[in-house]
């Protein structure tokens, strides 16, 4: 017994990481936009502003995935790029872009999955708040209603936010990422809670519009991995996963419980409430409940663990990882048992399909002599990663899909374009497209599904 039999493969991109056409067809200005044209905040200075120009060559990456196999391909939409203020009239030329994407996948045979917000807000909201303005809540959910009611006739896979502890630890508090702000806990919790309402009431008006709508909200972070399978090692990273077990002011962001049991569950972890409940506003109980919306999977990504130990003093305790345990070439540790304890503990709290949105690593890739790109490197990672799953999947735990990150390499964030996570190799000057041996060793594993690992 391995996958489901209707179990969801694919690849998935991120709009601001693949499209390029930043200032053309009538796009606005993004938030990313302005953080990358900025000196000394993205690597070398690298920009978005072309990418992997897939604005304009989405027909020919579209009809590549064909060729690899992909049946379920997750993107993200440009929000300004179809809104430029934000909120308003849309864009013309943004909504026949999206149609034309998605009617090229349907053509191909390839299930359309969307994301709505992917990190590039439209620099005219941020002016008027951003996410720190009460307001978000309904710019989104107006945002929503126009995604819906345009693509909800041929798309039926939604995710409203995606790893909202990166949009929030990386760009309010730490500043690394747009829009590099750095704030202190009192004001980071409101933000959250903001995203939280615009993710209720976007769902709300998703299901309204298209009555057999998927929806999931796609949350993100290093899960524990047990130092063995006793009881008492489990149950150490278990609850250092969820847990909240003292006041540290930017603990919250990166949990997966202050992000998860509000949109599943309906409510804020308790013993985060404990130390985090002072900054929320004091309706914040009754206006969640009221606009909790069931959702049909647990959405995650995962790339990497930590090791943790149960310490009769310490309780949980993170070791690390032995010297010259190997590593991606971003730096994450290679650890393929995150997504057997991520998935089994996201399950036994949420009870929900968990769905892996995003997987892969970065690679030192290069084209060789021969003209490929080989990259056994990223070909051992994914086996062992599927792997993991698949005993989760065996031993219980309901696993709906695994998305692969990334159908093709791309503007890396804070990165640029120093790091490939892609299956297939873009040479950045041309822009031609090679796929590299691991898209072909990944056909075959959905061609078969995973029967081959």
């Amino acid at each position: 017994m391995g996958f489901r039999k209707d179990f969801i493969w694919g690849v998935a991109t991120a709009a601001y990481q693949v499209e390029g056409a930043a200032f053309e067809g009538g796009k606005g200005r993004s938030i990313w936009d302005d953080f990358s044209h900025t000196p000394g905040k993205v690597y070398g200075g690298h920009r978005g502003d072309v990418a992997c120009d897939h604005y304009h060559r989405f027909r020919e990456d579209v009809a590549l995935m064909a060729q690899l196999g992909v049946k379920n391909y997750r993107f993200s939409l440009s929000w300004p790029r179809l809104l430029p203020e934000g909120t308003g009239e849309p864009n013309p030329e943004g909504l026949r872009f999206y149609d034309a994407l998605i009617d090229a996948l349907l053509s191909h045979g390839i299930r359309p999955l969307m994301t709505l917000y992917h990190w590039d807000l439209p620099s005219a909201l941020l002016a008027r708040g951003g996410f720190r303005s009460p307001e978000f809540p309904r710019w989104f959910e107006a945002y929503a209603a126009l995604v819906a009611a345009r693509y909800g006739d041929r798309v039926k896979d939604f995710f409203t936010f995606n790893e909202p502890q990166c949009m929030v630890g990386l760009g309010y508090i730490e500043g690394t990422h747009a829009p590099g702000e750095t704030l202190p806990v009192e004001e980071t919790i409101p933000i959250g809670y903001h995203i939280h309402l615009a993710h209720a009431l976007a769902a709300a008006r998703i299901r309204a519009l298209v009555p057999d709508a998927r929806i999931g909200f796609v949350g993100c972070g290093a899960a524990p991995i047990p130092e063995t399978e006793s009881p008492q090692d489990v149950e150490a990273a278990r609850a250092l996963y969820f847990g909240h077990p003292k006041a540290e002011p930017n603990h919250w962001v990166w949990s997966p419980s202050w992000w998860l049991d509000p949109v599943l569950l309906g409510a804020y972890p308790e013993d985060g409430l404990r130390w985090y409940g002072q900054y929320l506003p004091r309706d914040f109980e009754r206006t969640l409940l009221t606009l909790h919306q069931p959702l049909d999977y647990c959405a995650f990504n995962y790339y990497e663990g930590k090791r943790v130990r149960f310490d009769e003093q310490e309780g949980a305790v993170v070791l690390p990882w032995p010297a010259g345990h190997p590593r991606t070439a971003a730096g994450w540790s290679v650890s393929p048992d995150v997504l057997y304890w991520g998935t089994r503990f996201l399950w036994e709290r949420y009870h929900k399909p968990v769905f892996i949105t995003e997987n892969g690593m970065s690679a030192h890739d290069a084209v060789a002599l021969d003209g490929g790109v080989h990259d056994p490197n990223r070909i051992d990672f994914l086996h062992r990663y599927l792997l993991a799953l698949r005993r989760a999947a065996q031993e219980g735990t309901d696993v709906y899909g695994y998305l692969a990150w990334s159908l093709m390499d791309n503007f890396e964030w804070s990165r640029g374009y120093s790091e490939r996570f892609g299956m297939v190799y873009v040479d950045y000057q041309t822009q031609q497209r090679i796929p590299k041996d691991s898209a072909l060793w990944y056909r075959r594993v959905m061609e078969t599904n995973g029967e081959t690992l």
